[in-house]
């Protein structure tokens, strides 16, 4: 009976919160016990976004939007995100490369992102998360969460556990924003744009907008060499919120899909 009421007591003061971090050790125990046994594992990267746009861009979105997905799905949880990845080379022949030509960015060579997944994911797992779940707001993140994802699926199921992690591709690649914003609003790629443009851009002026320089927006970052592709001037709080909801219905979606029946 002590036992029942304790665990009943903490039910009850747990928070209003999805975020692993902000839970105690005893709430995330009695979280799984009731059923919340997928955990959402964000990637992010810490790279230039042009002179008007914070490093941070990527892990501002990935926060948001994992909230929104764990709480969506209902039995999530969102472990810390990952904020060091592949971001160009450090020390090439030439010097460095990539985002890593601007001050500031941090690279993580992919197999050692691979590493840090593996053993976030097998963490979890040992705890009773049966569903692990990777989640990457930039492309350089993508394979090395498939190939981990891959990798510890065939081992588990090889060995009769429970675990699974699914690689959700479609939050990154199939979330439809870029043909959102070319049909209904008449852009074409390169105002778009592929980095820091008006679908970046949008999202952190939705999510976050202290963290967007207004009078540094500029076409193409205002100067050669800013790292900007696209047009952010052009960017809106609208455009925004329709592109990390785009975002978080794909990622949901595949989510379900991928852990029906389980």
């Amino acid at each position: 009976l002590a036992v029942f009421v304790t665990a009943s007591a903490a039910a009850a003061q747990r928070p209003n919160t999805v975020i692993l971090d902000e839970l105690t050790w005893t709430d995330v125990r009695a979280a799984i016990g009731e059923g919340v046994t997928t955990i959402i594992v964000p990637t992010a990267g810490t790279e230039q976004n042009g002179p008007h746009m914070v490093l941070g861009k990527h892990k501002f979105i990935i926060n948001h939007a994992s909230d929104m997905i764990a709480r969506e799905l209902g039995n999530a949880l969102v472990a810390p995100v990952i904020a060091y990845v592949p971001e160009g080379a450090i020390d090439g022949p030439g010097g460095p490369t990539g985002h890593m030509r601007c001050a500031g960015a941090s690279a993580l060579p992919n197999e050692h992102l691979m590493k840090l997944l593996e053993y976030a994911a097998r963490s979890l797992e040992v705890h009773g998360f049966t569903d692990i779940v990777f989640i990457g707001d930039s492309g350089g993140n993508q394979n090395g969460m498939r190939t981990v994802s891959e990798m510890l699926n065939e081992e588990w199921a090889a060995a009769g556990r429970q675990g699974r992690v699914h690689f959700v591709g479609d939050y990154y690649s199939g979330n439809g924003f870029r043909d959102w914003l070319m049909e209904e609003h008449g852009y074409d790629a390169a105002t778009i744009g592929g980095h820091a443009g008006i679908s970046d851009t949008s999202q952190l002026l939705y999510i976050a907008p202290e963290h967007i320089r207004q009078g540094e927006l500029a076409p193409g970052g205002g100067f050669e060499g800013s790292g900007v592709s696209g047009d952010p001037t052009k960017a809106s709080v609208e455009y925004g919120r329709m592109g990390v909801q785009l975002k978080v219905e794909a990622a949901v979606r595949q989510i379900r899909e991928l852990t029906q029946g389980r």
